[in-house]
């Protein structure tokens, strides 16, 4: 998932402001007890978001999967006054301990946490949305942006994460497995659509950023 040299990643984070002591151990707790704990946005990454999220100061969030909160939790201070952060995540046994540490963050009462299915979910849920943030099956990523694209405002923003996917989508002489291709479909339909423009950022495994025309 790491495209550049080690040291670049660590001085670049070195010259970032640092993370709170909250996602510290969220962070610490992610990689002792979770599966696959490198899902996790991270410090560089999580403090795109939290900027990207203070730039915007989105009235209303939406993040297809939680995981374990990091995500939700760098996005989530850049709200608009009286903002909320919806968040979606199928995976029930981290519930306990995702929903602790949005209580700890102080940011709770802003923070909409629902377990789910989010294809099934999205069509409930009302926009606009001024951000969505994509970070969950790979698979369906596309069905993701179908869903919510006319749920987000003009001039609105969506971000997918993990459009690199460690970098196979530009191994095309290997055997291209099913999340793989999903990856490149999506990629290659939201360049080609007409009504947002992008820019792949080669950020972690990579951010492609949307923004409705």
């Amino acid at each position: 998932m790491e495209f550049i040299a080690e040291d670049i990643q660590a001085y670049s984070e070195q010259h970032t402001e640092g993370e709170s002591d909250l996602l510290k151990a969220l962070t610490r707790e992610t990689y002792q007890k979770v599966m696959m704990p490198r899902m996790l946005s991270g410090h560089l990454q999580g403090r795109i978001l939290s900027m990207i999220s203070h730039m915007l100061r989105p009235s209303r969030v939406l993040e297809i999967g939680t995981y374990t909160g990091y995500s939700a939790l760098s996005m989530v201070s850049g709200l608009a006054e009286d903002g909320k952060l919806i968040t979606i995540d199928i995976n029930e046994e981290l519930e306990d301990m995702v929903r602790g540490y949005f209580e700890k963050s102080g940011f709770g009462e802003s923070i909409d946490y629902r377990i789910g299915n989010a294809i099934e979910l999205i069509p409930q849920i009302e926009g606009p949305f001024d951000l969505v943030f994509i970070d969950a099956d790979k698979i369906n990523y596309y069905n993701y942006f179908k869903l919510v694209i006319e749920k987000v405002r003009k001039g609105g923003f969506i971000i997918a994460d993990n459009v690199l996917w460690s970098g196979k989508v530009v191994q095309t002489e290997k055997k291209i497995d099913k999340d793989t291709q999903a990856i490149l479909d999506f990629n290659r339909l939201t360049h080609e659509d007409d009504r947002v423009e992008n820019v792949l950022l080669p950020i972690r495994d990579g951010l492609m950023v949307l923004r409705k025309k």
